[in-house]
Parts: C-alpha cells; sequence; structure tokens
C-alpha cells in the first residue's frame, strides 16, 4: 500500500473558531473560571462541577495538525488529531487527555498556561467526512474511553513526573483520584487472579506434570491375612466343608426337615416318609456333590440301569424315592415360624428372606470367621440364576446370567475367597440415607473385621466421590471405574482429552484426596482413586494397526487401571470357580435355590482355603474337579459310617393286605399288572412287601410270578 505524505499547514484561530461553534475568543476564556486546571480533572474524572464553565473546553494551549493527501479520490475533507500527549510537571501523573478528538500536546504545560487562542493548529484531511459538515466536540461525560485512550494514559502516569507539594495543595481531587484509581486496579488484578487460581484447579494435566503422592496408610488387619484355623492340622476336604456345614446347622435342617415333612403328611399329602438322620442327610449331599460333576438331562437318569446310564452310585446308596422325598420335605426354616412370619406379610416386620435365615446367616459368618483377607478386595455382583414369578428377581444385561436372584458379594481380590455378601431384596433394601450403591458397599464392610490399610476396588455402579470420601475417614482406600454423569466429577474442558486423542493419552486432576483420570485406550477410560498417582511409568502393549499392518506398540497407562485390571476380578473369579461345577437345578421353591448357591460357595471356599493351606506347606494343590471328587467320597463314607446297623434286605414275598400294612383302611387293591394289560376291575389282597405292588397272587392267575418277571 502506498504510503501517505502529510504536508502541514498553519492555519489563524479565525478558522478554527467555526469548527468548534464559537463566534468570539470570549467562549475559550470565560470569565467565571477561577481554575482551569480543576475543570480539567473535573472533565477527567467525570465529576461535576459548580463553574458555569463546566460545559465548554478548558483554557489549554492545543494544537492541531492540518494534513493533506492527494492520493484519496474525492473532496478534500477536514480532521482533527491530536498531535500527542501533553503532561505537566505540576500535574503528576494525572492524564491530560479529553474525553474528546482533543489532546493536547507538549514538553511543559506551565510555560503554555496563558498563550492566546491563536496557537498554532494542524488539521488532518480525512475521506470519511463531509468537507462542508461542522466538526462538533461532545460532552466528555457522553463519549466512553477507547483502550487507546487508556492505553495513552498509562503510559502518561508512568512518564509524568512525581506532582509537586503546591499542586497537591491547589487540587484536593488530585488526592482522591489515584486512590480511587487504584482501588479499582486491586480490585481487578484480584478478581482475575482467582479465576486465574479456579482454571488452574480445575485444568486436566497431563501425564508429564508430576502428581504428589497420595498419603497411604499402613496396613494393619485386625487378624494375619490367609486361614484363621490352625493350619498345621491335617484338613481333608470334608473338615473344611464342614467349616461352613457345622453340626449346628445340620442339626437345624434336619429337624425342619422332619417338621415339614409331618407337616404335609399331617395336610393329606400322600408319599413315603421316614425321618431324616445325619445319615441320610449326609449321603443326600454326596448325590447333591456328585451332580455338579456328573451331568444328566433329568435326574431320575441317576438310577437308571439301561446303557448309556447304568451309574452304581447313588443307586446302591439311596433309592431314587427316598432321594426324591427328602428333596420334596427340605426346610431350612421352622415351619410354624414360617407361618407366622407369612402373617405379617405387607408390614414393616415381614421378613423376605426368613426362610433361608438359618443356613444364610451360619454361611456368611462362618465365611468370615475362617479367613482374613489379603491387602486389595474387591465387590461386585453376582446372580443366582432362576426363573421364578418373584419380586426378588432381577435383570441384569451385562452379566452372563442375565435373569436371577441379585447378591452383592465382598471378595478378596488375590485368592477369590467370598469374605461377606448379602441378597439383594429390592428398591426398599437399604440400611443407610444414602443410595443403594453406597449402602450396600458400607454394609458388606465388616471395619471392626477386617482392620485398617486396606484398598478396595469397585466398578463404576458403586464409584461415588461420597463413598470414597468416607470410607477414606475409615482407613479404606479405593479405587474404581467412575461415571463421568455422577455428582463431584470434574466438568471443566480446559486441557481434556480430545475426541481424536491416540491411544495411551491421559489427563488427570487431584482434588486434595481423589485423583480423577482419563485414559485413552480403545475407548475413553474414566477412573477415581484415593491410592494411586496419576502416572507412574508403567506401560501396557496393545495390537495396533498402522497402514494395513497389525503391530504389537507400548503404550503408557496409568497405575490406576493396572491396579484396577489386576485386583477386579475376584468376584468374577469366585463365580466361574462355582459354574465350572454347580450343584443347581431346577426347583419350583426360592428357597431351594438359594440351598444350591450356598452349597456351592461353601464347596468353592474350602476348595481355596485348601489351595492357602498347600501353600504353606509348599505342596501342589489339587484341582477343584480332584477336589469335589474327594469331597463327595468323604460325604458318602461319614453318611454310611454314621448310619446304624442296616436290617437285613428285604426279599420279594407276598403279603396281605391288613391293618398293619400299607393304605391297611381297604383290604383290596386293583391288581398292578392286570390294569397294565386293560383289565382295570380286578382287586387283589396280596401285594409285594419289597415293591409295594398289589399283584393277583390266585390259583388260576399268578401275576405276581409274571410282574416280577418283567422286571429281571
Amino acid at each position: 500500500m502506498a504510503s501517505r505524505k502529510k504536508a502541514e499547514k498553519v492555519v489563524s484561530r479565525e478558522e478554527v473558531l467555526p469548527v468548534f461553534g464559537l463566534e468570539s475568543e470570549a467562549d475559550v476564556y470565560p470569565e467565571d473560571s477561577s481554575s482551569d486546571d480543576e475543570d480539567l480533572w473535573a472533565r477527567l474524572n467525570n465529576c461535576s462541577s459548580s463553574d458555569s464553565d463546566s460545559d465548554y473546553i478548558p483554557r489549554i494551549p492545543i494544537e492541531w495538525s492540518h494534513s493533506s493527501d492527494s492520493d484519496v479520490d474525492g473532496d478534500e475533507c477536514t480532521s482533527l488529531e491530536p498531535a500527542g500527549p501533553s503532561t505537566s510537571s505540576h500535574h503528576g501523573s494525572a492524564p491530560t487527555s479529553l474525553h474528546s478528538p482533543l489532546q493536547t500536546h507538549g514538553d511543559d504545560r506551565d510555560d503554555d498556561a496563558h498563550e492566546p487562542a491563536s496557537a498554532l493548529l494542524s488539521v488532518t484531511p480525512v475521506t470519511s467526512c463531509s468537507a462542508s459538515a461542522p466538526v462538533s466536540v461532545p460532552p466528555p461525560q457522553q463519549q466512553p474511553a477507547t483502550a487507546t485512550r487508556t492505553s495513552q494514559i498509562k503510559r502518561q502516569r508512568a512518564s509524568a513526573p512525581p506532582p509537586s507539594s503546591e499542586s497537591d495543595s491547589d487540587s484536593p481531587l488530585r488526592e482522591t483520584q489515584p486512590k480511587k484509581k487504584a482501588k479499582h486496579s486491586r480490585r481487578g488484578s484480584n478478581s482475575t487472579a482467582s479465576v486465574k487460581e479456579v482454571e488452574e484447579e480445575e485444568r486436566w494435566h497431563n501425564k508429564e506434570e508430576m502428581d504428589p503422592r497420595p498419603n497411604l496408610v499402613k496396613f494393619m488387619p485386625a487378624r494375619p491375612p490367609g486361614p484363621t484355623f490352625d493350619t498345621t492340622a491335617s484338613w481333608s476336604p470334608l473338615s473344611l466343608f464342614r467349616l461352613f456345614f457345622s453340626d449346628s446347622t445340620v442339626r437345624t435342617i434336619i429337624n425342619n426337615t422332619n417338621a415339614n415333612a409331618a407337616k404335609r403328611l399331617q395336610a393329606g399329602l400322600k408319599f413315603r416318609w421316614t425321618a431324616l438322620t445325619q445319615s441320610d442327610f449326609w449321603i443326600f449331599m454326596s448325590i447333591i456333590v456328585f451332580t455338579g460333576l456328573v451331568s444328566v438331562h433329568q435326574r431320575s437318569d441317576y438310577w437308571r440301569k439301561e446303557w448309556p446310564y447304568g451309574f452304581p452310585f447313588p443307586r446302591n446308596r439311596m433309592t431314587r424315592e427316598r432321594f426324591e422325598a427328602i428333596l420334596y420335605s427340605l426346610h431350612l426354616s421352622n415351619p410354624i415360624e414360617d407361618e407366622e412370619n407369612d402373617r405379617k406379610r405387607n408390614t414393616s416386620e415381614y421378613d423376605r428372606l426368613f426362610k433361608i435365615k438359618p443356613l444364610y446367616t451360619e454361611i456368611v459368618s462362618a465365611c468370615q470367621a475362617h479367613f482374613q483377607p489379603y491387602q486389595n478386595i474387591c465387590i461386585d455382583e453376582r446372580m443366582v440364576a432362576t426363573k421364578a414369578r418373584i419380586s426378588m428377581k432381577q435383570y441384569m444385561k451385562a452379566k452372563p446370567t442375565k435373569w436371577g436372584y441379585k447378591v452383592f458379594v465382598l471378595a478378596d481380590a488375590q485368592t477369590a475367597y467370598t469374605f461377606n455378601f448379602f441378597v439383594y431384596q429390592g428398591k426398599n433394601d437399604s440400611t443407610t440415607a444414602h443410595n443403594l450403591t453406597f449402602s450396600s458397599v458400607w454394609d458388606l464392610l465388616p471395619f471392626e473385621t477386617l482392620g485398617r490399610g486396606y484398598n478396595l476396588y469397585v466398578d463404576n455402579y458403586y464409584t461415588s466421590t461420597a463413598l470414597f470420601e468416607e470410607l477414606y475417614k475409615k482407613n479404606i482406600r479405593c479405587c474404581g471405574t467412575i461415571r463421568t454423569n455422577r455428582a463431584g466429577y470434574p466438568k471443566t474442558e480446559v486441557n481434556n482429552l480430545s475426541k481424536k486423542a491416540e491411544r495411551g493419552d491421559m489427563r488427570w486432576i487431584r482434588r486434595g484426596k481423589l485423583l480423577f483420570v482419563k485414559w485413552k485406550d480403545t475407548r475413553e477410560v474414566n477412573m477415581c482413586s484415593t491410592v494411586h498417582e496419576a502416572f507412574t511409568g508403567q506401560t501396557v502393549t496393545r495390537r495396533v494397526k498402522e497402514d494395513g499392518v497389525w503391530s504389537i506398540k507400548t503404550v503408557p497407562v496409568p497405575s490406576a487401571v493396572v491396579d484396577y485390571n489386576r485386583f477386579m476380578g475376584g468376584v468374577d473369579l469366585s463365580d466361574a470357580l462355582i459354574k465350572y461345577y454347580s450343584v443347581h437345578h431346577k426347583t419350583t421353591e426360592w428357597y431351594k435355590t438359594f440351598f444350591y448357591h450356598f452349597i456351592d460357595v461353601a464347596v468353592v471356599n474350602s476348595f481355596l482355603l485348601h489351595k492357602e493351606l498347600c501353600k504353606k506347606r509348599k505342596w501342589n494343590p489339587r484341582t477343584q474337579k480332584i477336589f469335589r471328587e474327594s469331597l463327595a467320597k468323604e460325604m458318602l463314607g461319614f453318611g454310611v459310617g454314621s448310619a446304624p446297623p442296616q436290617p437285613p434286605p428285604v426279599t420279594c414275598m407276598p403279603m396281605f393286605f391288613g391293618p398293619q400294612d400299607i393304605d391297611g383302611d381297604d383290604k383290596r387293591k386293583y391288581c398292578q399288572r392286570c390294569h397294565d394289560a386293560g383289565q382295570r376291575r380286578v382287586k387283589t389282597r396280596v401285594y409285594c412287601r419289597k415293591c409295594h405292588v398289589p399283584l393277583c397272587f390266585v390259583k388260576d392267575k399268578n401275576c405276581f410270578l409274571k410282574w416280577h418277571d418283567a422286571r429281571r
């Protein structure tokens, strides 16, 4: 762009006065002005003045430049521009610019204080105005100061000499104005600093920035970690299992089962029943464990003699009829107390878990009594599969078992030992004022039994800042994934991860004891921890496809992610061990589903205790399959050994119906063989004492012999 050459020419005062709308020189020098300097300060500070000349331009020397530009097309117009700032030795740091296009210039204002109005002016031509239009100066209070004027005033203050004592005494406004300006400046700087501090606090930090190490608590468990019983003694699979199914627990189940069978017989239900003994119970339990090892489509196939079944066990130890009778009458609670609890239905005193409470409480107490977790523990949900139409049934789409009873589990992260658990009953199942995610964790942690210094790992269902802060006060540190919509999660976007961040990029924010970490893997991972530093230099390997070629790449990873992946799988491992050889079977009673699940928990915990004992003795532990086989065999031997002497075997012999025999109310029954042959009205007085089947046994018709020959 071509440079403009400005030519200056001198104009007289007669040419300047019409520009300001003034007729004479008297309007510039009003007679009632006692202090022109005071008027100038009043205009600079937008202060009101009692002088009548406050609406006029103060008495100051003015010099303007009149420039012409021959390169500009059109008529030449006139513009007034200040030639430069003016400073005074009497006014110190006070600004001398007016709130108008006019600005004073010169090196010494005192020398020009009484200069006549014929001072030289310089006018600059511009193209944006009309040549015939008069130039008027608006009042100072109507035109705001621009950023340019503000910067000029600051430069004038910085370059001006300090004011003299005489000028300070002459103008009191000069004492108050710097104070006001300084006060405004301090207020602005403080607010700016506070905003910067907030932004700095809420800014996401890079992995290169150092994070202070958190204050960790010394690990001081209430008991030595590991098995709490005598590890020097010899422990068989059955002896470990009986830690959870103690003699008192077994006696309770036996008594309640006998009471339930008697109640059903009294109600008119017809089935063969003899009192359940301890021997029968352990044989019954060995069959249940056996069914977890050998799977068939129907439970009756275990007693079939035909190929490919033909299992000698359990057919040679307990008949199918006896097994089904025990399973049919099985009851964990007292039937009389059950009726009392049922009468409280739809009230606050009703206990939905009353039918499983005796075994439920014993199993939970035994789990906590015989093992002390190591430093890292985890909490997660477990699903007990069921298709029952009951309100306690839950749906979880992220679980392999989507429909079932929800059980909250606290497990040891190192061994997968189930240390504590409780059954979720419904929405109102909360023992604290907080929500379920808070209360479930709080109820699972027996603080006195655990001790201090534990590290708890949870998933994003439980993680919240309120929970982590409360557990921090209990000397339990926490780590887990967190949902970004949870209360307390940082909402700042300053230096946040972009959507196109590369794998391995991370950001972090620390708020006191809480650390929030974002890490980009296949997708963004959000963590919250009171245990870890943001980044300690750890890396992981990932398969990455670059330019159509798969390669192994090392990417940085936060410590919280590494430990979470390492210690969060305790409950999942316990679930896997249960499902490998689960004894779960279909049933019409919901409490029997939990009976099967409690057996699975007891067997898996017994197996994990066996592994801990072998570790201490440096032995090779058994596999779970071999452990279960040994357990079933020992249960069977314990049941047979504790059984009373068996009477001589009963043979098939014909007997007559009578008052002392079965169904003695009628002395004749329909013959079973004739009934099968289509003759449904043939009755007989004879039955087989072993098979309990009525059969014809007369001279002309021996259905007794023909029926037994066909069964052989």
